[in-house]
């Protein structure tokens, strides 16, 4: 979501400009306004709307050399700014300074539009007195004092949602109404009958937990459901079960699984479905993920263009671990993570669906299997992005809005990548709602756990050699991109770097390692007859063996974090292996708690907190960067970096994102996973 900033490029002064002669018109109207204004502050009593709008332009601020170079201005008291005949507007010119690039809030008259701003600006007219009102950096900061004019860029006083945006915010509306009418059409017909239902097994099985990207009920049986939250996922038979929507239940049958009473049971349960010697630590691992990336997208965001101290954040930031919840490289190990329980969870489910179907992995149920996947995560998928889409029509957003607009206009363009789950094969700066990057990638990686699974049925020699090739081709990848393209192994922030994301980041075939040891790991926590660790020296050395490789990951991210000037071999070798050597630390943390040895880890992460952050921790994942982008969005002053304020930026993001994130799951993620078509 790097700033779109390179449009074209003026050269200061009125002379160049007047080649092209549509360009240096400035219409009649703008001029006589803007007279009127520049006369108005320049008299000895200025009106009021005079002092507003240019109390409203932009001035220097103290540690510009901190990165503080931006000068927003005041946004809404420029527009609360009245004159005779026009009404103030808020734009931004961007400028370069040798080096230096920054904005400038400016509050014109709303009669001028961006062409005659730019000619305004190039021409040198708004001053005060003998000032500018935009002057350059001083000379005590920077050598020339030459500005270069990058763009202009003006904000509207009025909405204006054009179709798209009015079909988004109706199809939003629309699967939000849905629910709330059938729960009160529920509601009304059993008070009709006046006794009380019985909940289907559908409804009891709600308790199970709705775990992100489809993990739900961890069981060591192969008859319990690990992906999506009904035993269907497993292949059960589910004939002697009543289907919630079916023939012969009718409309009434559909409606009751939309209606509240149905969804929001099991949601804020702390009852484990896990019974003794299940998965119960995922639980923990994938909630503490979570909160890992929450933390640092709330820190990362701000960071992309609206802190008046970025360099000093850079300084402390980037070179310390201690602040490895806030940096990008670390941070989104926590990716892998997901990327690890996808694989193993995906793996356990098909073969519990196999055994469900006497033992045959035919293309019908691999069909099903994939239906299921997809009826899981699009429903609240295309939601958030409907939603996405039509607040950003329907919101007056601030100064450091514009950066983030091309990238989300996008959705207008490339919406149909997201329904296809392609959008991670697009280039970065088209993708719609970028952080949605990862459920294509997650969904093509569980397009290929049917083959893996019939090869390990078929012959395991066979099985092997597929996968260590599999394994052997995402590492050589990732390294030779990181070498040829002479890639850093992280940066701070991750998401300016274009051909960082493009060809590294969101590629499958350079992040597919995790997903296939999760594989791995679930074939064999479904196949073992007997446990693997014998003797506590087993556990101790594995516990140190673990430990070391995820304190030495995080530590050479920081000994890596330099751009190499020309190929690096050893960043080269530490992303082809870093991210398959952190999924085997953490499948070790989940065999040594399986297994017994997880000591007070396993405690941890198996405490009963973790079940209902978990059934919404899909829908957290989704909704979080809305609330932080709509945070920056709509700011009109620059956020200063210090820990406390980042904390509590971390911490009002993730409650709104927990309520939101329970409305969102029972609303519209739950309803679809209980409609099921079948006949009773």
């Amino acid at each position: 979501m790097a700033p779109c900033l390179v449009a074209f490029l003026l050269f200061a002064g009125c002379s160049a400009a007047l080649e092209n002669k549509q360009a240096t018109t400035v219409s009649q109207k703008c001029s006589e306004d803007t007279d009127t204004f520049l006369r108005e502050i320049n008299q000895d009593n200025p009106k009021e709307y005079a002092v507003l709008m240019y109390d409203a332009f932009g001035k220097m601020g103290s540690n510009v050399k901190g990165g503080n170079a931006n000068r927003p201005g005041l946004m809404q008291q420029c527009r609360s700014a009245h004159g005779p005949a026009f009404s103030g507007q808020y734009c931004q010119v961007f400028l370069r300074q040798e080096t230096v690039q920054y904005f400038v809030g400016i509050c014109l008259p709303d009669s001028c539009g961006e062409d005659n701003v730019q000619m305004l600006v190039l021409c040198g007219k708004l001053e005060f007195g003998q000032n500018s009102l935009i002057p350059p950096l001083p000379s005590i900061l920077v050598n020339d004092s030459t500005q270069e004019m990058i763009m202009t860029h003006c904000l509207s006083n009025t909405i204006a949602p054009d179709a798209s945006d009015v079909t988004c915010l109706f199809v939003c509306c629309a699967m939000v109404a849905i629910p709330l009418a059938a729960t009160l059409f529920t509601a009304v017909i059993r008070w009709q009958r006046n006794r009380e239902v019985r909940p289907t097994v559908e409804s009891a099985g709600l308790n199970t937990g709705l775990n992100l990207y489809g993990a739900m009920n961890i069981n060591v049986s192969s008859n319990s459901d690990v992906n999506s939250g009904s035993s269907e996922e497993n292949g059960n038979d589910s004939s002697k079960r009543t289907p919630v929507c079916s023939p012969r239940g009718g409309v009434p049958r559909c409606l009751d699984a939309f209606s509240l009473q149905t969804t929001s049971q099991g949601i804020f349960s702390a009852s484990s479905s896990v019974p003794a010697g299940g998965h119960s630590c995922l639980n923990g691992i994938r909630v503490l993920s979570l909160l890992w990336i929450i933390c640092g997208h709330s820190a990362q965001f701000p960071v992309i263009n609206n802190l008046d101290n970025y360099k000093d954040w850079k300084k402390t930031v980037e070179h310390n671990p201690l602040h490895v919840l806030t940096i990008s490289g670390p941070v989104f190990l926590a990716v892998d993570t997901f990327l690890l329980l996808g694989g193993l969870l995906s793996a356990r489910s098909l073969l519990g669906s196999i055994n469900g179907a006497q033992d045959k992995l035919s293309p019908s149920l691999v069909a099903s299997y994939l239906f299921r996947r997809i009826r899981r995560i699009q429903p609240l998928h295309l939601f958030v992005m409907c939603l996405t889409i039509g607040l950003i029509s329907v919101v007056h957003w601030g100064p450091y809005w514009f950066p983030f607009m091309d990238t989300m206009m996008d959705c207008k363009t490339y919406w149909w990548a997201n329904l296809l789950l392609i959008s991670n094969l697009l280039p970065v700066h088209e993708i719609c709602i970028p952080w949605t990057w990862y459920l294509s990638l997650d969904f093509q990686c569980y397009a290929t756990t049917p083959l893996l699974v019939y090869f390990y049925r078929l012959h395991r020699g066979v099985f092997w050699l597929v996968a260590g090739g599999l394994l052997l081709m995402t590492t050589v990848a990732s390294a030779v991109i990181t070498a040829l393209l002479q890639l850093p192994v992280f940066q701070p922030s991750t998401l300016t770097s274009e051909k960082y994301v493009l060809s590294y980041y969101v590629r499958p075939h350079t992040r597919y390692g995790p997903f296939l040891i999760g594989i791995l790991m679930g074939i064999y926590l479904t196949s073992k007859k007997d446990h693997l660790l014998k003797q506590k020296w087993q556990a101790a050395l594995g516990w140190f063996c673990c430990l070391s490789v995820m304190a030495s990951l995080v530590g050479l991210a920081f000994i890596l974090r330099e751009t190499p000037a020309r190929p690096s071999v050893s960043r080269a070798l530490y992303q082809g292996l870093h991210r398959q050597l952190w999924a085997l630390a953490v499948t070790w943390i989940i065999l040594a708690c399986e297994e017994g040895y997880g000591g007070f880890i396993k405690s941890l992460l198996s405490l009963r907190f973790w079940i209902p952050l978990s059934n919404i921790s899909y829908a957290c994942y989704l909704t979080h960067p809305v609330f932080i982008i709509l945070y920056i969005g709509l700011q009109e002053t620059p956020i200063h970096y210090t820990d406390i304020n980042f904390m509590y930026l971390f911490l009002g993001h993730l409650l709104l994102t927990l309520v939101a994130s329970y409305v969102f799951t029972v609303l519209v993620e739950k309803p679809y996973l209980l409609l099921r078509w079948g006949s009773t």
